[in-house]
């Protein structure tokens, strides 16, 4: 594949503005997918660790979106969110919203599961001697579960995100080109989601031009990878909650 790339023509579409505003758009959708998941994964993680009635139940909707194809899970986003749906008053389709939906379905249990793992490694008897020492559950919470679990957060919301970027189906459905404000233009843009964008370009363009496109792709997925390991090496993560 790098071989057969075209160096002209991956210069040409790195400097093109529609592809920034897809790379702006391909990772800022899908890190507020994550930060959705995480924001309602670690609490239902939690839990799920510790156990309840139903168990069985929930743990079967978490990893439902694992295995529904994603055309469906479109559909479904639409039916539960769409005109008609929970929340009338909020536009889902074609919107920035609607693209959120979408990846935060299909992202959610991979941020649930790595936190659930991680809060499931605790040994008990710390946060028994919180307890034991005064502390409430909250105070428990901040002060020993969420540092103890906090590496199994950090991987558990790049997962999120990681398939959150590389998500197709769903967002199609639901959001194939989407508006948005772009801080670069100071304005409003319209553009697609990086996956959808490379398969119009292959339709349009053909395989050269969506090769330079997923090449470019390929480049900057790999630098966040790069940069996120860095941050969360053993030597730069605290492990601490304040």
């Amino acid at each position: 594949f790098l071989a057969r790339q075209s160096p002209a023509l991956v210069a040409e579409r790195a400097l093109d503005p529609a592809v920034h505003r897809v790379l702006y758009l391909g990772v800022y959708a899908p890190f507020l997918a994550a930060a959705v998941s995480l924001a309602f994964g670690v609490p239902l993680a939690y839990h799920l660790a510790r156990g309840f009635v139903g168990q069985e139940l929930v743990e079967s909707l978490v990893d439902l979106p694992l295995v529904v194809p994603h055309s469906v899970a479109g559909i479904l986003i639409l039916f539960g969110f769409g005109k008609g749906g929970a929340f009338p008053n909020v536009t889902v389709l074609g919107s920035m919203i609607g693209m959120v939906l979408a990846m935060t379905f299909v992202s959610a249990p991979y941020a649930v599961n790595a936190t659930r793992e991680a809060f499931e490694s605790i040994d008990d008897r710390l946060e028994y001697a919180s307890r034991i020492h005064g502390a409430n559950r909250w105070d428990t919470f901040r002060r020993v579960t969420a540092p103890l679990a906090i590496r199994g957060m950090i991987t558990g919301g790049v997962l999120a995100w990681a398939r959150a970027v590389s998500e197709f189906g769903a967002v199609a459905v639901v959001a194939y080109s989407v508006s948005f404000f772009y801080p670069p233009s100071g304005g409003e843009v319209t553009t697609q989601h990086a996956p959808v964008f490379v398969y119009g370009t292959y339709l349009q363009g053909g395989l050269a031009e969506s090769g330079a496109v997923a090449f470019i792709l390929l480049c900057v997925s790999a630098l966040i990878f790069l940069i996120i390991r860095y941050l969360t090496t053993d030597s730069t993560t605290t492990g601490g909650v304040v």
